[in-house]
């Protein structure tokens, strides 16, 4: 093994081997500092800095729904007051069958929604069902809401660093 390089260059190729993803092994991270060529425990340092600095928000898994059985992805808007739209939103993506939530502008008169929650389903009756629980939730303060289905996959990724 060499020696760790300094942090900031580190920091750089580590990132770059974050985004490509963890190895599926038992160590992940162990196999990442084998890759690169430095010691485990520098990996781990780095990482836990880089998260505790806002630097990587999160580490997380990022499923492929269709693969997993859910071909049925709805986002649901939701017309609520203002107001209120916080305190909502906090309650509706700490449900279970929502994968992510969150506040957006209205474009009146166009679009009248500010609360987006993402459910996933194997059909749309599945879906449907998530919905009355986030409806259920929100009570009389929704006074409209709809479902957009996907109808493609698109590929997600966040910002990435090049080579």
């Amino acid at each position: 093994m060499t020696a760790n390089p300094p942090g900031v260059l580190l920091d750089r190729v580590l990132v770059r081997a974050l985004q490509e993803g963890l190895p599926r092994v038992a160590r992940p991270y162990h196999a990442v500092a084998e890759r690169l060529g430095v010691a485990p425990e520098g990996v781990l340092a780095r990482v836990r800095t880089l998260l505790a600095s806002g630097a990587i928000r999160r580490i997380g898994v990022v499923p492929n729904h269709y693969r997993l059985g859910w071909a049925a992805n709805g986002m649901s808007v939701w017309d609520v007051d203002d107001d209120e739209v916080d305190v909502l939103g906090d309650a509706v993506g700490a449900l279970a069958c929502v994968s992510h939530c969150y506040r957006r502008p209205r474009r009146l008169p166009q679009w009248r929604y500010n609360l987006f929650a993402m459910v996933h389903g194997h059909d749309r009756t599945e879906v449907e069902t998530k919905l009355a629980q986030i409806a259920a939730v929100l009570g009389c303060a929704a006074r409209a809401h709809d479902v957009l289905y996907s109808t493609r996959i698109l590929k997600k990724t966040g910002l990435r660093f090049g080579g």
